[in-house]
């Protein structure tokens, strides 16, 4: 279990505290492979309800789980000269196996675009085939070399959708469809506000026609790019084959897209709320929501307390105000260790809320609560508990949305922003940077090798200035897109 060793904090290291954070909390470690982690029975309780929310969403949309080789014929990855260009770096291959040299190398997938479009290819022949619509959770491997625990790391988790459509109309509204399921579980359950729009040609996915990407920004003022949808075009589908019988007799290519999100999410999620004093977990995704610590002096207290504890945890957990989503709820019991070691570790470990029950609490027939987010503290009546902590925990996961969202904002800078200011900002604050670009790629890579910020995205309607900027912040030039700049992960 953690140290009472206080933390870095925010101010003086962002980096250095977000690691201990995620060590301390004991949601990741490092893995005897150097660039890989251990994911943690804290961290992989995150992820599963990340997981289990998502893949609701994704069925609730149509899409239907399978899974796929984790081993790619290296052909395959030839066939789209941009995808293989693209990620040939970051590949990970196998030469030997059985004691033998293989014939065809093997790559360990660094994403399944080829092998998933190759079995499409197998199973349609007509319209009637189409829409395809599946998704798969698998781990990845990509030869980083600079990683960093959840954000960056040689193997990750992941899931990855596939869809094959008849029609561009079809295979772009998907990708808009998930790029909006993305940002609802992102706002709605890491409470996380992100901005949507889409990639630049240099910053799209290797072989896709468009890229569209949910942008968070984090406390350090640097963006996460926490997730994003691929318009495919046909680009996979002539690599592949995959043709379909048209409904009036005409062979066409089927229209591809892809999306997907990571274990990056739950770097996303420390950076977003933590604090100098640890991990902050949404409500919604924390595998633990509420921690009863009941405090004793004498034996005779501790039996009554502990089993006043288990009485509350019952009625808590009984409750089926959430439907099926019972409250998740821990008794600390442990002897040998005083009340305010526990309260550090739990608020360390960033469970929502916790529930302290001492003599007097069981006196006035309520019980002391003690907020994660805020440290706001305050008496709840036992009777209606249940309800009375069920609102609660719906108000903490609001307020972390809007506090977070009020962060992004402070930090959102638009207006008439020269490029001497933009350097300013970038050297020193950081943050969104709403300006005007001419659409010139080497104006693009000029501000990355002058400021190493990059276009986040091409914002969305929602998200462009009331009155968005009419030059190029660099060059003076009539401007052709309002895009948003930061330093990014």
């Amino acid at each position: 279990m953690a140290d009472d060793k206080k933390l870095t904090t925010r101010a003086k290291d962002f980096s250095a505290w977000y690691t201990e954070v995620v060590l301390r909390a004991e949601l990741a470690d490092y893995s005897p492979v150097k660039g890989s982690m251990v994911i943690r029975p804290n961290g992989y309780g995150i992820w599963e309800r990340m997981q289990r929310a998502l893949d609701d969403k994704f069925k609730a949309t149509g899409h239907v789980n399978a899974y796929f080789p984790l081993l790619i014929p290296e052909s395959f990855m030839k066939k789209e000269a941009q995808h293989v260009e693209g990620f040939a770096p970051e590949c990970a291959v196998v030469t030997h196996g059985g004691g033998k040299e293989l014939e065809e190398r093997l790559f360990i997938r660094p994403t399944s675009e080829t092998i998933i479009y190759h079995m499409f290819a197998k199973w349609v022949q007509s319209y009637r085939d189409l829409p395809i619509l599946m998704n798969q959770w698998a781990n990845i491997v990509r030869w980083e070399m600079r990683t960093r625990l959840f954000l960056r790391t040689l193997e990750f988790l992941w899931q990855e959708g596939h869809t094959a459509h008849a029609t561009h109309e079809e295979g772009e509204a998907e990708a808009l469809k998930m790029l909006g399921v993305y940002r609802d579980f992102m706002e709605g359950w890491i409470a996380m506000p992100v901005i949507t729009g889409y990639k630049s040609e240099s910053e799209k996915f290797a072989g896709g026609l468009r890229t569209y990407a949910c942008e968070a920004l984090m406390q350090d003022n640097k963006a996460l790019q926490a997730g994003t949808s691929h318009d495919l075009g046909q680009n996979f589908s002539k690599a592949f084959d995959l043709k379909f019988q048209s409904e009036s007799g005409e062979v066409e290519y089927a229209w591809n897209t892809s999306w997907g999100v990571s274990t990056r999410m739950v770097g996303g999620l420390v950076m977003t709320h933590g604090d100098d004093n640890g991990l902050v977990t949404p409500p919604k995704l924390a595998p633990i929501e509420i921690v009863i610590v009941p405090i004793w002096k004498t034996d005779e207290e501790r039996s009554k307390l502990v089993e006043a504890a288990n009485k509350l945890k019952d009625e808590l957990t009984s409750w089926s105000g959430r439907g099926e989503d019972r409250l998740r709820v821990h008794i600390d019991a442990r002897e040998g260790m005083k009340p305010g070691a526990k309260y550090y570790e739990w608020e360390l470990r960033g469970i929502p809320l916790r529930l302290e029950l001492g003599p007097k609490d069981l006196e006035k027939q309520s019980v002391f609560s003690a907020r994660r987010d805020t440290r706001a503290k305050a008496a709840i009546p036992m009777a209606g508990v249940a309800a009375s902590v069920a609102q609660l925990l719906g108000t903490i996961q609001s307020d972390l949305f809007t506090a977070a969202k009020a962060r992004r904002d402070a930090a959102t800078h638009r207006g008439d922003i020269s490029y001497s200011r933009f350097k300013e900002i970038m050297e020193g604050p950081g943050g969104f940077v709403y300006a005007g670009w001419n659409g010139d790629p080497a104006v693009e890579a000029q501000v990355k090798e002058e400021t190493k910020a990059t276009i986040r995205v091409i914002p969305d309607a929602e998200f462009r200035s009331a009155d968005a900027p009419r030059t190029c912040m660099v060059t003076g030039q009539p401007a052709t897109h309002e895009v948003v700049w930061a330093k990014a992960y």
